[in-house]
């Protein structure tokens, strides 16, 4: 096999360290610790889970867990909507198949966050939280609060997870919020990880754990990215890492999460209609521009122009990247939601295996323009004495989650992985 590919994707990552060094606020300091201990760990990740047989057959098995919570939540929305469409949509472009996205597939967020609410309460999500926060304390030197912070918003979110460091807020230095910020839009929270793993279940085997592993890897590509960019101390004392009393009991758990997820689930739907209406809104407008190339203006097509360098980048080949680069232009423009329905609905063999994998790890992270304002919105809210310090380090946030979630798809296309 050839070695191109893969030096390819390892100049990319080279590539997006220069930049984040270029766009850094301090270039005479740069945190070598943080940049080999960071890639040391994505790979080590990787390996460990794509590559070890047992770690295999454990993430081969979440697709069980995937299907059973399916099922699970077809029983309460066959009951309450009736039959409404089935399975993963075909295609943003069908009707039929987008109802019953809305109504029997985007439901499982409701189902995901009552079960973290109820798993929180049971004391097991704290965990893996708290072991995630020890092996950044420990490999990436970051301190007990924000280490705390950024390990639990793969499961909480960018919003939520702050919630348990919020006593340690008002005192985190700049570098340590930044990494907040960058964390929160670099991955992706655990209520949707089985949204996107049924969305993707046709395209790739595995969806779920692959999002997973994708969501862990881009937790130390964003700490590197973040700490080159804003460098400075992060040494905020050690949190206390007991687990808040959040729920008075496993119903209280269960209500609450299931509002909270009934809250998500009414952000998606909104989202999606209004920024598929833009998209087609735009694409309307581009009609009056003459065809390039004997094909019409499309916001897909100038995507894919835009964005084609920079996935090439990450590992996948020039031929297929217009293509991935319209895919990474809808992430970052939109949202990933988005980038991954119109990766499901590509025509078989537009992407091979290798750059389908890529992209799925690249484009596993919340930075897009409508995250950020839910962030500042957020992150305002738990401090708001801290509000014109916040919105400026989010809108630099969306550059540096891209970034990370960037890294992690050229670590993927870097590593005998695939």
């Amino acid at each position: 096999m050839s070695l191109l590919p893969h030096l390819q994707s390892a100049l990319g990552i080279c590539v997006i360290i220069a930049l984040a060094w270029a766009l850094s606020e301090n270039r005479r300091v740069f945190p070598w610790r943080v940049v080999v201990g960071g890639l040391a760990l994505q790979a080590t990740l990787a390996l460990l889970l794509l590559k070890v047989p047992l770690a295999q057959q454990a993430l081969l098995a979440l697709n069980g867990v995937v299907g059973a919570l399916t099922t699970a939540t077809r029983a309460g929305t066959s009951f309450v909507f009736g039959v409404v469409g089935g399975g993963a949509p075909a295609g943003v472009n069908n009707a039929a198949d987008l109802a019953g996205f809305a109504f029997s597939v985007l439901p499982l967020v409701i189902v995901i966050s009552a079960l973290s609410a109820l798993l929180w309460h049971w004391r097991i999500l704290p965990v893996f939280i708290n072991a995630i926060a020890h092996v950044l304390r420990r490999i990436l030197g970051l301190g007990g609060a924000v280490g705390l912070g950024a390990g639990a918003t793969i499961f909480l979110g960018m919003v939520e997870a702050p919630l348990l460091i919020r006593p340690y807020l008002a005192r985190i230095t700049r570098s340590e919020l930044f990494i907040l910020c960058t964390v929160g839009l670099a991955t992706v929270a655990g209520t949707v990880f089985a949204l996107y793993a049924t969305i993707l279940q046709k395209v790739v085997p595995g969806a779920i754990g692959h999002i997973l592993v994708a969501s862990m890897m881009s937790l130390p590509s964003a700490i590197i990215v973040s700490r080159i960019m804003v460098p400075g101390e992060v040494a905020t004392g050690s949190a206390d890492q007991s687990v808040e009393a959040r729920y008075g009991s496993s119903m209280d758990a269960v209500a609450r999460g299931t509002e909270d997820g009934l809250k998500i689930w009414l952000q998606i739907v909104a989202m999606l209609v209004v920024m598929l209406a833009l998209v087609a809104l735009a694409n309307e407008m581009l009609k009056i521009v003459p065809w390039v190339w004997g094909a019409p203006i499309t916001l897909e097509r100038v995507f894919g122009w835009l964005f084609a360098p920079v996935v090439w980048l990450y590992g996948v080949p020039w031929s297929e990247a217009t293509t991935a680069g319209s895919l990474m232009g809808t992430k970052t423009i939109l949202n990933e939601l988005v980038a991954y329905l119109r990766l499901a609905a590509l025509p078989a063999g537009s992407l091979d295996p290798r750059a389908t994998l890529i992209m799925i790890y690249a484009m596993c992270g919340f930075a897009n323009l409508g995250s950020v304002g839910i962030m500042i919105a957020g992150m305002s809210a738990l401090m708001p004495e801290r509000r014109d310090e916040i919105v400026p380090l989010a809108m630099r946030a969306i550059v540096s989650g891209t970034m990370a979630s960037g890294m992690t798809g050229a670590m993927i296309g870097l590593l005998p992985v695939i």
